[in-house]
């Protein structure tokens, strides 16, 4: 342990929070100082220039990484008959209809990505109080509401992140492991911010990305430069 914080401590010293770093530079920083003994979570933070409470200025999305994420997904699909049965075959952790209406509302929440078929939404809608507060309602925007729910549990099994901006106005994601080379982890941001910077809405007004930060689950957050992650 006390080698491990010896390391961490080097890591944090080695940077210098007034700085902005070139992405390629944060990352390789990232890697040094993510010396947990599990794979550490590579994580983005972006302060954007909007107020979330204005509808005009709500940014949401979904983006398929490139180089997947390297977490294990649970994804959760509310369907019956046909269309159970293909969301099994995609790959679909949980699969029902008012039977896992009772479980979630029981508060058994098992699963990281929630997909609903068009049909399930009236029954699936009972559940927003529960689901919205966690960001896992099913929403035809971020294609979890959707005929298509093999493509949506295939997807979210393969890499798709969905980033939702917060109350003040902060949007982060996983976008990786530590184990990632450091091209992957870059390109994987490069993607996460370019699909942020198109989903930019319509109210926003000024400088749309102001900050932007990377770390891992446990070391330190090195602030990077948002031109060189576009």
């Amino acid at each position: 342990m006390a080698k491990t914080t010896k390391r961490t401590k080097s890591a944090r010293a080695a940077i210098d929070r007034d700085k902005l770093y070139d992405l390629a530079e944060a990352v390789k920083m990232i890697k040094a100082g993510a010396t947990a003994k599990f794979d550490e979570t590579i994580e983005v933070a972006i302060n954007l220039g909007v107020d979330p409470r204005h509808a005009d200025q709500m940014v949401r999305g979904v983006v398929n990484l490139p180089n997947g994420t390297g977490k294990n997904v649970r994804v959760a699909v509310f369907a019956k008959d046909a269309k159970a049965d293909e969301a099994r075959a995609a790959g679909a952790d949980i699969v029902g209809a008012e039977d896992l209406v009772e479980i979630v509302q029981g508060g058994k929440i098992e699963f990281d990505r929630c997909i609903a078929s068009p049909d399930m939404m009236p029954l699936v809608g009972r559940l927003g109080k529960v689901l919205g507060p966690r960001n896992l309602m099913p929403n035809p925007k971020v294609g979890t509401v959707t005929p298509d729910v093999a493509g949506a549990v295939k997807a979210a099994k393969g890499g798709a992140v969905e980033f939702r901006v917060e109350k003040a106005g902060v949007l982060h994601a996983g976008v990786g492991k530590a184990s990632f080379d450091e091209a992957k982890i870059i390109e994987n941001i490069k993607t996460f911010v370019g699909a942020v910077s198109k989903a930019k809405p319509s109210g926003a007004k000024g400088t749309y990305m102001k900050r932007m930060a990377i770390s891992s689950t446990m070391g330190p957050g090195v602030h990077v430069d948002p031109g060189s992650a576009m």
